[in-house]
């Protein structure tokens, strides 16, 4: 619903991206962005695009070839006062920098008795969906919803996009913010004023009766897209669009499961160890008397992303494994 004097316009989610670390240079002196490339060629998916421009050399900079040196960096550089924001190229290239988010950005305000913080920011895409392989379309969000101290977010669109990097930046914890690849160019409306959102909030993508579906990320539209498919065959389902994973909003899923009693959980991730598993231990621990059938999982089968188009096209999660987990769990 557009508000009174809100105006609305249509930008991909790349631009979304681009606009939101603009907007956070410009309000905040602390603010400074690196990485690979991230410069003058405005990042592998032109996120960063112009902003070395338009801020200058010292807010927006290249970084040598090493994850370990970028994030070892940025926890520096949070912990001295910046808010650093950093591009990881691919999300499978994190392993190298671990040691630095894991051990250092997410453990600093425990272990210096809340005497520091480290506001930054990793931004990093992941999923498949074009072609580039093994080591460059893993889901490992998993990882980092693990560690405590570290706050996970995955947008579905550009409006989502904004909203919730501008609340990252703003953040006074270490965020992992996943981007995935397949969405820089979806292009969608956005509203101006630009929007707002908060951290550790779902939202209800779709309103529905019959089986919630809890998603994130690029699966939200697949989600979206699957709902309509099952609306001609009389099921009204619920999509949850998580946008936070770590600490993620367990009460608003409880909640839709008290209209609907059935759960699917749906994301690109490979099912085994996921977000979906603990999704799903956790409503069947505190809403399990609001089931009417056991929950469901759809994720990536257990096994590496394959080159072949052809071969990915079937390894990724689609709407019609979506559709036939809704149709067992009603039944």
């Amino acid at each position: 619903m557009r508000l009174p004097g809100e105006q609305m316009s249509e930008i991909s989610f790349a631009r979304a991206l681009n606009e939101a670390l603009r907007d956070s240079l410009a309000d905040d002196p602390r603010v400074v962005v690196f990485g690979e490339d991230v410069a003058a060629a405005g990042g592998s998916f032109g996120v960063t695009r112009d902003l070395q421009r338009q801020f200058g050399r010292s807010r927006v900079r290249d970084a040598p070839i090493s994850e370990a040196a970028i994030a070892g960096a940025a926890v520096g550089a949070a912990i001295s006062g910046l808010r650093p924001v950093i591009e990881i190229m691919f999300m499978d290239f994190v392993g190298f920098a671990m040691d630095a988010l894991v051990n250092q950005a997410a453990k600093a305000h425990f272990m210096f008795g809340g005497q520091c913080c480290v506001p930054l920011v990793a931004r990093m895409p992941h999923g498949g969906g074009l072609g580039a392989g093994p080591q460059h379309s893993q889901c490992l969000e998993a990882w980092f919803a693990h560690v405590p101290g570290l706050k996970v977010v995955c947008p579905s669109n550009p409006s989502e996009g904004y909203a919730l990097l501008r609340a990252s930046i703003a953040d006074s914890n270490p965020v992992i913010f996943v981007e995935n690849k397949t969405l820089y160019g979806v292009r969608a409306e956005i509203s101006d004023p630009r929007p707002q959102a908060l951290l550790s909030r779902a939202r209800v993508a779709r309103s529905g009766e019959d089986v919630t579906i809890v998603t994130y990320g690029a699966m939200v539209g697949v989600a979206l897209g699957a709902a309509d498919e099952l609306a001609n065959r009389g099921i009204e389902v619920e999509i949850i669009d998580l946008r936070t994973l770590q600490p993620w909003d367990e009460h608003a899923v409880a909640d839709s499961l008290q209209r609907t009693h059935r759960l699917v959980v749906f994301h690109e991730a490979v099912a085994a160890f996921g977000v979906g598993a603990e999704i799903v231990a956790r409503m069947v621990h505190i809403a399990f008397d609001e089931l009417d059938a056991p929950p469901l999982r759809v994720g990536a089968p257990f096994m590496p992303v394959p080159f072949s188009p052809s071969l990915e096209s079937c390894q990724r999660p689609s709407a019609r494994e979506l559709i036939a987990a809704v149709l067992e769990v009603m039944e």
